[in-house]
């Protein structure tokens, strides 16, 4: 995390509940700056939202797609705000059936590639929370 924002020892908070919505998951986490105004710099969140059609259409407006990070996925990421404060902005978007992953940025390194930290990230937590949110799950009782 030091490398990707510059932060010694971040507070991180939040928790999944990957039972939820039949399996598909929800939750999210969040990591902060441990000083001052305590800032988020990072978020993650699971939610039952997955829109293919809507990543599609983010892919078709210019955002650029995720490289195959589970079977079955479609995702795209994109770097950068509006105006020069947020250029070390990214996030990144994987759906998965019912299940949708987020994960942003909301402060970088400046002259890192903070996409490639995203993507990053997603590549290495949404096997997890995609994969055993949207797994079948055997039917109690």
């Amino acid at each position: 995390m030091e490398l990707m924002t510059g932060v010694r020892q971040p507070i991180a908070r939040g928790d999944f509940d990957l039972s939820f919505g039949e399996g598909v998951g929800i939750g999210g986490c969040a990591i902060y700056q441990p000083t001052g105004d305590k800032k988020k710099l990072l978020d993650v969140d699971l939610t039952p939202e997955g829109g293919e059609e809507w990543v599609r259409a983010q892919i078709k407006a210019g955002d650029k797609p995720l490289p195959e990070i589970v079977p079955g996925g479609i995702g795209f990421y994109t770097q950068g705000g509006t105006v020069e404060a947020d250029k070390t902005m990214a996030g990144a978007v994987l759906v998965r059936g019912k299940a949708q992953l987020f994960v942003g940025m909301s402060r970088g390194l400046e002259g890192r590639d903070n996409a490639a930290d995203v993507i990053a990230l997603m590549k290495l937590i949404a096997p997890k929370l995609i994969t055993d949110a949207t797994a079948p799950r055997k039917k109690k009782g």
